[in-house]
C-alpha cells in the first residue's frame, strides 16, 4: 500500500533526481549502479513499519526505504504501517513466504521474544540490523534510532553491499549536533549565513523565519541519515527578535519539519534579551525578574515546540554581554537558563569561547595569553554546573585554526559534560574555495591522549563521558549550510559534512573508509573515482597546513577582515590573541611555564612535561608552545625559515596536482559536479601559490635569511605589471607588500579608465607555454581583462567570482582577493607582444599582479 506521504515524498523529490547532480541531494542520491538490478528480486518486497504516525521517524523511515529501493534498484516494495506487528492483518494475510519482506520499527512494537529474535543491547538511538535474504529486521530503542537504522541499510546497499549481515550500533554519544551560522538579518535584507560561503539561509530573511521552508525538509534528510539529533538554528551572535510571535510560529513550523527525523531544534540566545528586548532593566542571571523573564519565554517556546532541544549561548565574550558583566559566573550564567529547561528535559549548552580581547596586550605583556583564558574562566566551576549544562568547547583554545593542540579545558571538567566543537564551515581553512577534508584532523584530535590522573584519557572518550562512566556529552559543528545547490559551497566541502555525523557516532571510523562510502554515494563506484577523491581528499588537509601555516604558527589568514587570505602581519599587534611574537630574529608564543604563558601547565602532568620543552614538543606544534630563533633546528634537521619555506613550496606544489587528478576523472561523473568541483581546483591552485609567495616573502623579509634553494623572491617565468609598458594603467603599491609580486600591482587610472599594458617578449623562445594572469577580483565591481598576443584573443573574462565563489567577499587589493587565471598550451612567438586590457567596473580598477609565461605543467 503507497502511503499518501510516500507518494508526497516521492512526487517532491521526483524534480531533484531529473537534476540529481547538481549536489542537492548530497550523499542521498540513491543512484543506481552497474548490476544493481540483478539483486532485486532478493531484496524486500515488503515493508512493514510499526508506527501509523506521520510525524513518527518510523513512518519516515518506510517511506525512505521504500524511495532507495525503487531508486537504487527499481524495486516497487509497498509499504504497511502497523502500531505492532502483525503479519495476519496485513494485505497478503499473513503468506509472506514467497518473498522477502523488511520489518523496521521500536523494541516496544516488535516482540522479540514471540518471532525468536535475539536482540543484543541498545541505548537510546541505537539500532539493530539484522539482514537475511528472507527477513531484514532493523529494530531500535526508540524511533529515531529506527530511522538511523534506515539509512544505514540504505547506505550500505546504495554502496552495492547487499550481503547478509547482523550488528547492532548504539552511538559512542548521546549529544550529536550541529550549530547553523545563521543570521536573521532586517531592513529589507536576506537572511544571511556568516562569511557568505553557503548561500543565503534557508531559515530566515528579512528578520523572520521564512514561509518557503522546502530546503528544510531536504536538510533534515541529510542530518539524519548521519545520525545528528539536535540543530541549532541561528549564529550564537543571536538576535532576540527570534522570541517574536511571528518567529516563535515559524520556529515551530521547522521543529514540525525536523521532528519526522528524529531532529530536536534548539535556540542560540542573546545573554542580555530580557534587557535589549524585554524591556526591563537588567538582565543579571541572578535577578529575580530576569529569571522569571526566561522561564516565561521558555515555558512559552515549549507550549509551542514539545520537543524543543534547548539553548546554546555564547556569552562574555568578543565583546558580548553575559554573567561577567555583573561579576557572576559562568555558571551563574549556564544555570540560569539550564532552570528554565530541566522540567522540559532540555540541554544547555553553554559555550567555552570566553576571552575579553579588550584586556590583551601583545606589546606590553609577554605572558599574555587568550589561550589561557577557557580554563581561567572555568577553573573552580566544575561542580557548580546543573545536571543539563553541557559545556561546548572548541577543538583547540584559540579559533578553528589549521593545527592547534586539544584544549586542556576538556581535562578540568570532570563533573560537567563536555561537548567538542569542531567546525564543518572552514572558516579559517579555505572557506570551501579550498578542498580541505578535515576527517583526518578530526581524528587526531579525537584520539590525542589528555592522560588525565595519567589514565588513558582520548579526547574521543571524554566528551562522550566514558572516561567518566557517563553518557552525557557529545559533538557539537558549526555548519554554514545555506540554498547553495551544494549546501555547503562546493561539492568536495560535503565530504566534511558527511564525516562529522559518521564520526560523532562512532569515532573508529578511519578517515579513508569515510571518504571511499561518500564518494561512491555521491559520485560514482568507479574505482578511478574513488581511488581520486580519497588521494585528493587525504592530501588535502597537510597541502593547505604546508602552504598557509605551519610548525603550529597557526593559519596565517588575515585575521582583520575575511578571515581568508594570507596576511601574516595581521597575526599581531592587535587584540584578538592569535599571535605569533614574529620579529626579525625569533617567532612563536612562548607557553612554557618557565617562561611563558604558562599555558602548558593547563594540561594533565605529562602532557604539560612534554610541552614544556622544545625537545620533547612535536614540531607540528613547536610554534605554538616556543618561541625560537629562526634558526632553530627541528627534528628534521631544518632550521624553521628553512622549513617554512619548503613546506610552503611542497604545500603548493601538492595543490597543482588536484587539478590533473581530477581532470582524468572527465566523463566519470556528472558533468555538472565535474565542472564546478575543477573551477575550484584550479582556483585553489592558483591561490596556493599566493599564499606560498606570500607567507615566504613576508618571513624572508622579517628575517633576512634567504632560501637555500634560492626560490623564494625569484621568479624566472614572470613578466611584472608594473614593468610593463602602461596606458591608462599606473602602478599600485599593495599593502601589505607580501600580497603582490615584488610588492606592487597596476589599476586603470580612474574608474571610468581602460588600462593597457604591454611587453615584448624577447627572451621567450617560440613554443607552446602555459601563460598565466594573476590579478584581483575585489567584490566591489566586475572588472573585465582580456589577454592578447601579437593582437590574437588568448582570453576575455570577468571579476565576478563574488557571485559564485564558497568565500567571504572582500574588497581590497590583497592576499584574499588575489587570483590567477590561467591559459594552457598557448602557441607564443619570440618576441611576441603579450597585452592585458583592463577595463574597469564600479570601483573595482581592473587590478593587475604579474602575467606569466610558463612551460607546460610548470607553476612559477
Amino acid at each position: 500500500m503507497q502511503t499518501a506521504l510516500l507518494q508526497l515524498l516521492l512526487l517532491a523529490l521526483a524534480p531533484v533526481f531529473v537534476l540529481a547532480e547538481t549536489g542537492i541531494d548530497a550523499w542521498l542520491r540513491y543512484a543506481p549502479y552497474p548490476g544493481a538490478e540483478k539483486h532485486a528480486a532478493a531484496l524486500p518486497h515488503k515493508i512493514y513499519a510499526l508506527n501509523a504516525t506521520k510525524s513518527s521517524p518510523v513512518y519516515t523511515a518506510g517511506t525512505e526505504l521504500a524511495l532507495g529501493l525503487k531508486s537504487i534498484f527499481g524495486l516497487a516494495a509497498a509499504v504497511e504501517y502497523q502500531q505492532t506487528l502483525d503479519y495476519s492483518s496485513s494485505s497478503e494475510g499473513g503468506c509472506l513466504g514467497r518473498k522477502s519482506h523488511l520489518v523496521v520499527g521500536t523494541l516496544d512494537a516488535f516482540d522479540a521474544a514471540e518471532h525468536k529474535v535475539k536482540v543484543p543491547e541498545l541505548i537510546e538511538d541505537g539500532y539493530f540490523l539484522d539482514i537475511t535474504p528472507k527477513r531484514t529486521l532493523i529494530l531500535a530503542k526508540n524511533e529515531r534510532g529506527a530511522l538511523y537504522g534506515a539509512f544505514e541499510y540504505l547506505n550500505r546497499l546504495a554502496q552495492g553491499n547487499v550481503k547478509s549481515a547482523s550488528f547492532a550500533s548504539n552511538p559512542d554519544a548521546a549529544v550529536r549536533w550541529v550549530n547553523q551560522w545563521d543570521n536573521m538579518a532586517s531592513g529589507g535584507t536576506h537572511g544571511s549565513i556568516e562569511r557568505g560561503y553557503g548561500g543565503v539561509s534557508m531559515f530566515f530573511w528579512n528578520g523572520v523565519v521564512r514561509e518557503d521552508l522546502d530546503r528544510v525538509h531536504q536538510y533534515a534528510r541529510i542530518l539524519a541519515s548521519v545520525g545528528i539529533n539536535g540543530i541549532i538554528l541561528n549564529n550564537v551572535n543571536a538576535n532576540a527578535t527570534l522570541f517574536d510571535d511571528i518567529n516563535l510560529r515559524g520556529l515551530q513550523r521547522i521543529g514540525d519539519i525536523f521532528r519526522p527525523y528524529g531532529i530536536r531544534i534548539g535556540l542560540s540566545v542573546r545573554f542580555d534579551a530580557p534587557q535589549s528586548y524585554g524591556g526591563l532593566s537588567t538582565f543579571d542571571p541572578i535577578d529575580a525578574s530576569v529569571i522569571k523573564w526566561w522561564h516565561d519565554i521558555t515555558d512559552k517556546i515549549y507550549h509551542m515546540i514539545p520537543d524543543f532541544v534547548g539553548y546554546l549561548s555564547k556569552a562574555s565574550s568578543e565583546g558580548q554581554p553575559g554573567p561577567l558583566t555583573y561579576n557572576r559566573t559562568l555558571a551563574d550564567g549556564a544555570n540560569l537558563f539550564a532552570r528554565t529547561l530541566k522540567p522540559y528535559g532540555g540541554t544547555m549548552m553553554f559555550r567555552a569561547f570566553v576571552y575579553d580581547h579588550r584586556s590583551l596586550n601583545q606589546t606590553l605583556d609577554w605572558k599574555a595569553d587568550r589561550a589561557n583564558a577557557a580554563v581561567n574562566f572555568f577553573e573552580g566551576l566544575d561542580s557548580k554546573f546543573d545536571d543539563n549544562v553541557v559545556i561546548q568547547i572548541k577543538y583547540g583554545p584559540i579559533d578553528f585554526q589549521v593545527r592547534e593542540p586539544v584544549s586542556p579545558l576538556f581535562a578540568h571538567l570532570r563533573e560537567t559534560p563536555a561537548a567538542v566543537e569542531l567546525q564543518v564551515s572552514q572558516e579559517y581553512l579555505g572557506q570551501q574555495m579550498h578542498v580541505v577534508y578535515m576527517a583526518p584532523m578530526w581524528k587526531e584530535l579525537l584520539d590525542f591522549d589528555l592522560r588525565i590522573d595519567s589514565k588513558p584519557s582520548q579526547l574521543r572518550d571524554v566528551v562522550s563521558g566514558k572516561r567518566w562512566g557517563r553518557h552525557q556529552g557529545g559533538y557539537a559543528a558549526v555548519v554554514n549550510a545555506g540554498l547553495n545547490s551544494t549546501w555547503l559551497g562546493s561539492h568536495l566541502s560535503l565530504s566534511n559534512l558527511y564525516a562529522y555525523g559518521k564520526l560523532a557516532w562512532d569515532p573508529s571510523h578511519t578517515s579513508e573508509d569515510l571518504i571511499d562510502a561518500w564518494t561512491r554515494l555521491t559520485f560514482s563506484h568507479d574505482r578511478a573515482v574513488v581511488d581520486t577523491v580519497r588521494t585528493i581528499s587525504m592530501q588535502s588537509w597537510p597541502a593547505y597546513e604546508d602552504y598557509s601555516g605551519n610548525l603550529g604558527v597557526q593559519t596565517l589568514a588575515d585575521i582583520l577582515n575575511g578571515h581568508y587570505g594570507p596576511n601574516p602581519g595581521s597575526q599581531d599587534g592587535n587584540p584578538w590573541g592569535q599571535w605569533t611574537r614574529a620579529d626579525g630574529d625569533s617567532i612563536g608564543m612562548d607557553r612554557t611555564v618557565s617562561n611563558g604563558t604558562g599555558f602548558a601547565g593547563q594540561y594533565p602532568p605529562e602532557v604539560a612535561a612534554m610541552y614544556e620543552k622544545v625537545e620533547t614538543t612535536p614540531d607540528n606544534l613547536l610554534l605554538w608552545f616556543h618561541h625560537v630563533p629562526y634558526t632553530q633546528r627541528l627534528k628534521s634537521g631544518l632550521t624553521v625559515i628553512q622549513h617554512f619555506y619548503d613546506a610552503h613550496y611542497r604545500g603548493a606544489a601538492v595543490a597543482q596536482t588536484f587539478v590533473t587528478a581530477w581532470e582524468k576523472l572527465k566523463g566519470k561523473v556528472d558533468a555538472t559536479q565535474y565542472d564546478e568541483t575543477l573551477s575550484r581546483l584550479v582556483y585553489q591552485a592558483g591561490h596556493s601559490l599566493v599564499w606560498r609567495d606570500s607567507v615566504s616573502n613576508f618571513y624572508f623579509n622579517k628575517s633576512s635569511i634567504a632560501d637555500t634553494r634560492g626560490r623564494v623572491g625569484n621568479y624566472k617565468y614572470r613578466v611584472e605589471a608594473e614593468d610593463m609598458q602602461l596606458s591608462g594603467y599606473v602602478k599600485y603599491q599593495v599593502k601589505p607588500f607580501e600580497s603582490a609580486s615584488k610588492g606592487w600591482a597596476i589599476v586603470t587610472a580612474s574608474n571610468t579608465t581602460t588600462g593597457t599594458a604591454s611587453y615584448k617578449l624577447d627572451k621567450v623562445e617560440s613554443g607552446r607555454y602555459d601563460v598565466a594572469v594573476n590579478y584581483f577580483d575585489m567584490a566591489i565591481g566586475n572588472s573585465t581583462w582580456t589577454l592578447s598576443l601579437d593582437g590574437a584573443v588568448v582570453g576575455k573574462w570577468k571579476g565576478d567570482l563574488e557571485y559564485s565563489s564558497g568565500k567571504a567577499a572582500t574588497i581590497y587589493i590583497d592576499g584574499q582577493t588575489a587570483i590567477r587565471k590561467t591559459f594552457r598550451g598557448v602557441q607564443v612567438k619570440k618576441g611576441a607582444e603579450v597585452k592585458i586590457v583592463g577595463v574597469a567596473d564600479g570601483k573595482e580598477p581592473a587590478p593587475v599582479d604579474y602575467i606569466s609565461i610558463l612551460p607546460l605543467g610548470t607553476a612559477d
